[in-house]
């Protein structure tokens, strides 16, 4: 399984949206805190562009070089239509300095912020994550990909999706011996180690993991496990 660090890593550099706060701002609507990109450096600060008129910029600024404390805080929604969307949460809490000629274009400023606590609630649970360990993990390889892969699954492979149903169990019936039009099946997180679905049915809505055989690094592994996955699926 990927570990917190890892999975922090990953909703700061993919398609998480992302919100600044800092302490004692009242601020006007979220999109005025909301970066326009974001990446991680080598040494786990996060840069975030932003407009001029932002007011996260104009505090950095107007602290003339001194640190700001502030809290950026991703939240991650699941691409698909499933109950429950929000896929977790995570908050990267620090001190913002402004990088001087750092704006890759004119009306924008490019910020620093200086990771101090990682916080992480996702659908793996909650964990804390250090800045060093932060700074060493990488994000997942399908990342940046997830969101296309899992829509495509939903839309062109739904039948084969659902006979993952009969891989599980749930409260000792076995998911199998239900009537497969009464579970509905979703695909809802998809990393290098798994699949994760999200069924709902006669008893409410519950997940489950289907783990690869191996770890995959790119597409064409992938396709192989997923091929391994639905085949053990159509045989259960």
């Amino acid at each position: 399984m990927p570990s917190a660090a890892e999975r922090a890593r990953t909703l700061v550099e993919n398609n998480s949206s992302a919100v600044m706060t800092i302490p004692g701002l009242v601020t006007g609507p979220a999109d005025d805190m909301a970066p326009l990109r974001r990446s991680v450096g080598p040494t786990g600060d996060v840069f975030l562009l932003f407009p001029d008129e932002s007011p996260v910029v104009r505090v950095v600024l107007a602290a003339d070089g001194e640190e700001v404390e502030a809290v950026l805080e991703i939240t991650d929604v699941a691409p698909v239509a499933v109950p429950h969307r929000i896929r977790g949460r995570a908050w990267v809490a620090g001190w913002l300095t402004a990088v001087p000629g750092g704006a890759p274009q004119a009306g924008t400023t490019l910020v620093r912020l200086e990771t101090g606590e990682i916080s992480l609630d996702d659908l793996w649970g909650a964990a804390l994550v250090e800045p060093d360990e932060f700074a060493d993990a990488a994000a997942d390889p399908l990342a940046c990909c997830e969101t296309e892969l899992l829509q495509h699954l939903a839309a062109a492979h739904g039948p084969d999706v659902g006979l993952l149903c009969g891989l599980v169990g749930r409260s000792g019936l076995p998911c199998g011996d239900a009537d497969p039009s009464a579970v509905a099946a979703v695909p809802l997180a998809l990393d290098r180690f798994g699949l994760r679905v999200r069924f709902t049915g006669e008893d409410g809505v519950f997940d489950a993991r289907f783990d690869f055989p191996e770890p995959v690094e790119d597409r064409d592994g992938l396709r192989r496990s997923m091929l391994v996955l639905f085949e053990a699926a159509r045989d259960s």
